[in-house]
């Protein structure tokens, strides 16, 4: 993860002059990264959190190395913010895990009201060499996870009398990119998750939104620096294409863009795509 470019908002800037006091957060992916700032963002504007991660990298080479003990930090992090927080060490593809989490988090903090589907997986595979493994993770990780996760948590929203899931898609999710056919595609397919449940989920007023950032300043710059031999910088500098002169946005930009829209203040916004692109879907 590089240094952090321009005027970054400073710690609770998010969440300054909106309140969840009162609401729990479901946040997948949340020992690092987007996830990690999204939920400590939360947890300043008064929610109670649940906080999902897979714990330890497995076989995939291209899921971020999160340190063990980062969901306990977090948590205690969270806990310092004055709120309470439900961990759970979950793979996003395994029902049974998940449900478990769902079941304690609802037992401990009396419900779910907003579900942030942000876990994912990123690597570069020409389509004719991509290996099984890297297309499976893919979209299992990036698409059939989020089913996963929003199937076993909205019987909890519908129990509290609507709420809001918000899906991480990419602007990958609105246009192509070589060498991450995979990628593009569990990532387009988000968006049209958020449509169907938009539709699906109205009468119980949940509304379904999905986010389009472009690149984020994250450890998962340094895996793929990595794969390239290359420097995260490098790399952003290279692919980025943003009209704004910076190689990527900061993790604080992204949970200001989720917690407007899991607030009152878009309480009538559903179905719809956020992006957060520094202009680069503009050329």
């Amino acid at each position: 993860m590089a240094e952090k470019i321009g005027n970054t908002p400073p710690a609770g800037a998010a969440s300054a002059a909106l309140d969840f006091t009162g609401k729990v957060a479901f946040i997948t992916g949340a020992a690092s990264g987007q996830g990690r700032e999204v939920a400590l963002e939360f947890a300043r504007a008064g929610a109670d959190i649940v906080a999902l991660d897979i714990g330890e990298a497995p076989e995939y080479p291209h899921i971020v190395d999160v340190p063990t003990d980062a969901l306990t930090s977090l948590a205690g992090e969270i806990e310092a913010l004055g709120r309470k927080a439900v961990l759970g060490v979950a793979d996003v593809r395994d029902s049974a895990g998940v449900q478990v989490v769902v079941d304690t988090a609802v037992a401990t903090l009396g419900g779910i009201d907003i579900l942030f589907n942000n876990a994912g997986v990123l690597g570069y595979a020409e389509v004719d060499s991509m290996s099984d493994e890297a297309l499976n993770a893919t979209i299992d990780i990036n698409l059939k996870g989020p089913m996963i996760v929003t199937r076993a948590v909205v019987p909890a929203l519908k129990a509290a009398g609507g709420g809001v899931i918000i899906n991480n898609s990419s602007i990958m999710g609105l246009r192509g990119g070589r060498r991450l056919s995979h990628y593009v595609a569990s990532k387009w397919g988000l968006v049209g998750l958020t449509k169907s449940w938009a539709l699906e989920l109205a009468p119980f007023n949940i509304r379904v939104v999905s986010i389009h950032p472009t690149g984020v300043n994250t450890q998962m710059n340094d895996s793929l620096a990595t794969m390239e031999g290359s420097t995260a910088e490098e790399i952003a500098v290279r692919s980025a294409g943003n009209l704004l002169a910076v190689p990527w946005v900061e993790t604080e930009d992204v949970a200001a863009l989720v917690l407007w829209l899991a607030s009152s203040k878009a309480r009538y916004i559903t179905g719809g795509q956020y992006v957060l692109d520094a202009g680069l879907l503009s050329v």
